[in-house]
């Protein structure tokens, strides 16, 4: 009778649009071919897919060119049509309710990053940002897949230590300069990360300089290896077209 209550009360929406659907976390038929699931085979490394099978051990011109601070990284999926909503609608709307159902699709692109993990920690936000957004939609992220993996949710380890401008609009090199010196770990958060592998989450990948900026914190903090895993992943060809998955189970 509860749930029955629930129900009426509070119907299911999709997860991109908002329209009325059977259970809480599906996508609605609309929306269910805007969403590219980002799959194998990928670079090992930058977890960038590939059109064609390369090999195992066959990297990505990014990983050869400007090999990054941390050892994978690994996003769920491309930030093109409903990925974009769901981000938007998480970050800018107070859509919590989206995090746990995101997470779900982040815990099957990193299952392998989760399971060797130690910790998990969220990319920080300032601390003026975060009172006046009320959240950290990394966190968010990274509460729900710590809950799914069991592993220990650190949202302390990193701290950001001053203001940063908005990423949005910067290029490659302007973003670079925007966070450098903007992350830190503590004496005490060092003794908890000391030759341990911790799993850095964020919500979108975009040219990788915070992750990158963030991972190089812990690394040079003691942290033996650092993953990162996000929801989603800007690509070159995310314009291409919407397609249909086919793991429909994920819907």
């Amino acid at each position: 009778m509860l749930e029955w209550s629930a129900q009426i009360l509070f119907p299911p929406v999709c997860a991109g649009c908002r329209r009325h659907v059977s259970q809480p976390g599906v996508l609605c038929a609309q929306c269910w071919p805007r969403l590219r699931f980002l799959e194998r085979p990928w670079c090992p490394v930058m977890g960038t897919p590939f059109a064609h099978e390369m090999g195992e051990e066959f990297l990505c011109g990014e990983a050869l060119a400007d090999p990054p601070p941390f050892e994978r990284c690994r996003s769920a999926v491309s930030y093109h049509g409903v990925a974009c909503d769901m981000v938007r609608g998480l970050k800018y709307h107070d859509r919590t309710d989206l995090a746990p159902w995101m997470a779900v699709w982040m815990a099957r692109a990193g299952r392998e990053l989760l399971a060797e993990a130690d910790m998990i920690v969220p990319v920080p936000l300032y601390w003026q940002r975060f009172f006046k957004r009320r959240f950290n939609q990394s966190a968010e992220l990274a509460r729900a897949l710590a809950k799914l993996a069991e592993r220990p949710f650190e949202p302390s380890i990193v701290r950001r230590q001053r203001q940063t401008r908005p990423q949005v609009g910067l290029k490659l090199r302007e973003r670079q300069d925007n966070l450098r010196g903007a992350f830190q770990v503590g004496k005490p958060e060092r003794l908890r990360i000391g030759g341990r592998r911790v799993l850095l989450v964020d919500d979108v990948y975009t040219t990788g300089a915070t992750v990158r900026a963030v991972a190089l914190t812990l690394k040079r903090a003691g942290a033996g290896a650092v993953d990162v895993l996000t929801f989603a992943r800007v690509l070159a060809d995310a314009d291409a077209g919407d397609f249909q998955p086919e793991t429909t189970d994920l819907i």
